[in-house]
């Protein structure tokens, strides 16, 4: 596993990334009626839930339904480009976590994020009488989308993962070690403390930085940065602990949805592909039936970065 600790540079980068220091604005459009939201060319579900809202786009008839789930700060526009592609067939459903870019936090204000946000997706399936969508979810989207494919498997017809592992804790394993959920714990609440609290100013610094490395596209970045500034700075923090702290490997086996997993290069001269190439067949070895494949010339945000190749791969996979 020590190959796994060269992963911490790209958990900090995630850690400062996601703390991007700013406040929950309230002019989020939660709670904005389908009508006034459909003037900014998408409308809302008519779902209640104080962790997320869903914008959607599509046809009357769809071929079938598409769930987007952003990352760690991020909004449903990062899968704007993506969204314009497929909504003249599918219908889109893109999720807006509360208290990420400008959402109020209301149920998210305490607590763990992703583990209930994935709970009310598979209500929202559900209640919305959605057969089987394909669900595609990008780092803490990611995670929330393996929950749940694993916890609600006859929820989910199509799981894709988008640059994210089942355990991120291993990032923060020491040496010799084998990183469990329990071995980690006290780094992500050092971890937790420290973005929780910092003054908003470090945390922007830090976090402008950081998502600068993330996307290459320089173009790309001004959304992202925007998104993080108006995030909540506590549920990010309390969100990011909840990633290192939960280990999905073994719930990878209860998942029965045909799988794809996209990844880039880790942002860190010392792992060469065939390094990241292992580490991933290692995180996702219980899912022996998952595609896995490495996006080369881009950063985390792949579908910023490489938009056509990005939508080649989903196209792909949802055919």
């Amino acid at each position: 596993m020590k190959t796994m600790t060269a992963l911490a540079a790209l958990a900090a980068a995630l850690s400062f990334a996601a703390a991007a220091p700013a406040l929950a604005q309230a002019h989020g459009d939660h709670g904005q009626a389908p009508e006034a939201a459909a003037g900014h060319g998408h409308a809302h579900a008519n779902f209640e839930s104080g962790r997320f809202h869903v914008r959607v786009d599509g046809p009357e008839h769809p071929v079938g339904d598409v769930i987007l789930i952003p990352g760690l700060s991020s909004s449903p526009e990062v899968w704007d480009g993506l969204t314009e592609q497929l909504k003249g067939r599918y219908r889109v459903h893109r999720v807006h976590i509360q208290g990420f870019a400008g959402a109020p936090p209301e149920d998210n204000a305490t607590g763990d994020v992703s583990a209930p946000v994935a709970e009310d997706l598979a209500r929202y399936i559900a209640e919305q009488g959605l057969n089987k969508p394909a669900v595609i979810g990008h780092s803490m989207g990611g995670t929330i989308g393996m929950m749940l494919a694993a916890r609600h498997p006859d929820s989910v017809g199509k799981l894709m993962v988008v640059d994210m592992v089942p355990f991120m804790g291993a990032m923060f394993a020491q040496p010799g070690t084998v990183p469990t959920a329990e071995s980690v714990t006290p780094m992500a609440d050092m971890m937790h403390q420290g973005m929780a609290n910092s003054p908003r100013e470090q945390y922007q610094a830090q976090a402008d930085a950081q998502i600068v490395a993330m996307i290459n596209t320089e173009s790309q970045r001004a959304k992202p940065l925007e998104d993080s500034r108006s995030s909540d700075q506590k549920v990010s923090a309390a969100a990011f602990r909840e990633l290192i702290v939960t280990d999905l490997r073994p719930e990878l086996g209860r998942i029965t949805a045909p799988t794809t997993v996209l990844y880039v290069r880790f942002n860190d001269p010392r792992m060469t592909n065939d390094m990241v190439d292992g580490i991933y067949r290692a995180s996702f070895a219980n899912l022996p039936g998952a595609t896995l494949t490495r996006i080369d010339d881009s950063a985390h945000f792949i579908m910023l970065d490489q938009p056509a190749r990005f939508a080649a791969e989903v196209n792909a996979f949802l055919e």
